[in-house]
Order: structure tokens, then C-alpha cells, then sequence
């Protein structure tokens, strides 16, 4: 197989996405990998991500070298198991194709090379994937954080059945607080405030999943308590405990992507409540949809540069003493963010080359 031998090739696209989008400070340069191969053929546990890097220097790329729309972005059901990506080198694009037996040859294009298209049937059951799903899978549909808007109105738990000190699945839970029409309820405890690097302000807690309850009687006139049952249990629930309606399942598959203004935020906490992360592993960030960041934003990760006292002439600037100089912040790996909240999003760990630290600096793609 012939390899992508131009050392240096890049494209430059200055208006990325239609709708919104285009807005970018400036136009992002792809630069597509000096070993990229001619074609790779779809298999299953592929993904986005996976893909793409195999094609280009920042896998957050492929998006522009597809030249899709925000709605593409969103919705990136259209690359299956089977298919054939093509490195066009005439046009310095990808394209999907297929192999065809004896018209065309085998491995190569057939009559018809295409931009990726919706595929309607059975959307997205078989798509390949962004990123790895079984990491985030528990992350996708279960609280993470709670903001402080939301603890405000929160329903609670007041007793339990026979005033069980903790509940397990089947039990019953008499619950205070306004429901909103909702009959399916995930059951939390917060944890500990998550304060703004930059601000110190609280803009969130911790959300211990515990398990849901299902309603079972509404509360009667006259009466405040309504009575739930307990569906599942992963951790022991009892008086004092919280609910929250059971969001919609989040949109799982955005193509990789700059966000769509620029974004300047900080390692707010690691999942886990460690220090310190690696690869694969989960990280708050103080900046949310308010800030411009959507599922499937990229996000580089740099360390903070340290101010260093200058210590190497005998005396100082101008007699001044030894100055205080601050070296440049290192870039070291990405982050791909799949839960957005208000003002805090979560997002996995990708390519890095050092431990991801509370406290670093993500910001938009360069």
C-alpha cells in the first residue's frame, strides 16, 4: 500500500462549520500524517477518533477535512463497519467509498466516492462510535455534578419504609418536594463543592449516584408525601438523600471538533477524587455550554508554566535583583468532552503524554 510520503501537507480551511459555527479566531490548520496510509477499512470497535488519527496529526481534524456542517457534526451517522475510507490525495480530502469485486478491483474506489451521507436505516445502531463507549457508558446517564440552582428545589427523602436505616431495591421511599410531573427519579447525595480555579466560586457539586426510585402513589390532598419505590441500588439510599428526574439519554456520537468559539478553562477536579490522570480517565473542566463547549468538543491540555527566578547573571535586570520569569505552558495530550452542563463539562483523557493535573489549562485547538 502506497503511504502519504509529502512531508508537510496541511489544509487550511478558514469557514469550518455552516449555521454558527465559522466564527473560529482564526482558520485552523490539518496537517495530514507523513505515514498516513492510502485507505482503512472500517471494522467493528473502530471509532471516530481512532480513525482519524490514523489519517491526520489532530484527530479533531476530521471534521474540516470532511468539510461538514454543524448538523453533520452532530450526527455522524454515516460510517459503518465494511465501508472504506480513501486519503484523496488530488483533493487533499477523506472520502468513504466501498469495495467492489469486478468492476472495480478489489481495494480500490468504485464508481461512486462520496462525502459521508445520512444513512436512514437503522441510524446509528451499527455507526462507529467517537470514542471508546464502553468508558463513558456510566457517565453518560448518571449525575455527575449537581449545580446550585438545582439543590434549591431538589425532592428528598423524608423516611423509610419501617425506618429502615438504608433502602435496597424494592423498598419503599416516602418522599417530600415538588416532582414537576416527573415519575422517574435518580437518587443522589451531594459531595464536595467543585469551586472555579479562576474565581474560587462555587458552580457545582459532586453527585453521588446512588440508584433510582419509581413513583408509586402521588401525594394526596391534604397531604405533602409521595411514595416511591426503589428500582435499582448501587450504593445504600436513605433519609436526607435527593432525587432528580432521569435525563433524556445524551446524544453519544458528536464527531470530534473545536468548539465554536474560544474556549479558555481549567482542570477542575478528576473524577475519583484523585490529583492526578491518565489516559482514558475523566476530568471536570470550569467552563460549560454557557462558554461555548457542545458534546464532542476538543479541548488541548498544557501544564502550567512555573515562574523561575533568573539566576543566571551575576546581578540582576538593571541592578534589580533576580527577576521572576514565567516559562511557556507545555501542550501534552487532549481532552474529548461528552457531558456538558451549564458551566461545567466532563471530558476523557486522549493522547497524552504526561498525568493530567487539577488545575491545568484546556483550551481551544490551536
Amino acid at each position: 500500500m502506497e503511504n502519504f510520503s509529502t512531508v508537510g501537507t496541511r489544509l487550511v480551511f478558514a469557514a469550518l462549520f455552516a449555521g454558527g459555527a465559522a466564527n473560529q479566531a482564526a482558520a485552523a490548520t490539518c496537517e495530514f500524517l507523513p505515514n498516513a496510509p492510502d485507505q482503512h477499512e472500517v471494522v467493528k470497535g473502530d471509532t471516530l477518533w481512532g480513525i482519524s488519527g490514523k489519517f491526520l496529526e489532530h484527530p479533531w481534524c476530521w471534521g474540516q477535512v470532511w468539510g461538514m456542517n454543524r448538523e453533520e457534526i452532530r450526527n455522524p451517522h454515516w460510517i459503518y463497519p465494511g465501508q472504506i475510507v480513501y486519503l484523496d490525495r488530488a483533493a487533499g480530502r477523506l472520502r468513504l467509498g466501498r469495495l467492489v469485486g469486478d468492476s472495480g478491483g478489489a481495494g480500490q474506489p468504485g464508481d461512486t466516492r462520496l462525502s459521508p451521507q445520512l444513512r436512514v436505516e437503522g441510524l446509528g445502531k451499527d455507526a462507529v462510535a467517537s470514542i471508546p463507549s464502553g468508558v463513558i457508558e456510566p457517565f453518560l446517564s448518571q449525575p455527575l455534578i449537581v449545580e446550585p440552582d438545582e439543590l434549591n428545589g431538589a425532592p428528598r427523602i423524608i423516611a423509610t419504609q419501617e425506618n429502615h436505616l438504608f433502602l435496597g431495591k424494592d423498598d419503599k421511599a416516602y418522599v417530600r418536594g415538588d416532582l414537576q410531573g416527573g415519575t422517574s427519579f435518580q437518587v443522589f447525595r451531594p459531595g464536595k463543592p467543585l469551586k472555579d480555579p479562576d474565581t474560587e466560586k462555587v458552580i457545582g457539586y459532586e453527585a453521588f449516584y446512588l440508584g433510582t426510585v419509581m413513583l408509586r402513589a402521588e401525594a394526596k390532598p391534604g397531604s405533602e408525601v409521595h411514595t416511591f419505590v426503589v428500582a435499582s441500588a448501587n450504593q445504600e439510599m436513605g433519609s436526607g438523600d435527593q432525587l432528580l428526574q432521569a435525563p433524556p439519554t445524551p446524544m453519544r456520537n458528536y464527531v470530534p471538533h473545536p468548539p465554536e468559539r474560544q474556549v479558555n478553562a481549567r482542570v477542575m477536579s478528576v473524577y475519583g477524587g484523585v490529583n492526578y490522570a491518565g489516559q482514558s480517565q475523566i476530568v471536570s473542566v470550569n467552563r460549560g455550554s454557557l462558554d461555548g463547549l457542545d458534546i464532542g468538543s476538543v479541548l488541548q491540555l498544557y501544564h502550567n508554566g512555573k515562574t523561575v527566578s533568573d539566576t543566571t547573571g551575576a546581578k540582576g535586570w538593571h541592578g534589580m535583583g533576580k527577576p521572576e520569569v514565567k516559562l511557556p505552558d507545555e501542550q501534552y495530550g487532549s481532552l474529548f468532552v461528552f457531558r456538558v452542563f451549564k458551566h461545567i463539562a466532563y471530558g476523557l483523557i486522549m493522547q497524552v503524554t504526561e498525568p493530567v493535573q487539577v488545575g491545568d489549562v484546556a483550551t481551544s485547538p490551536e
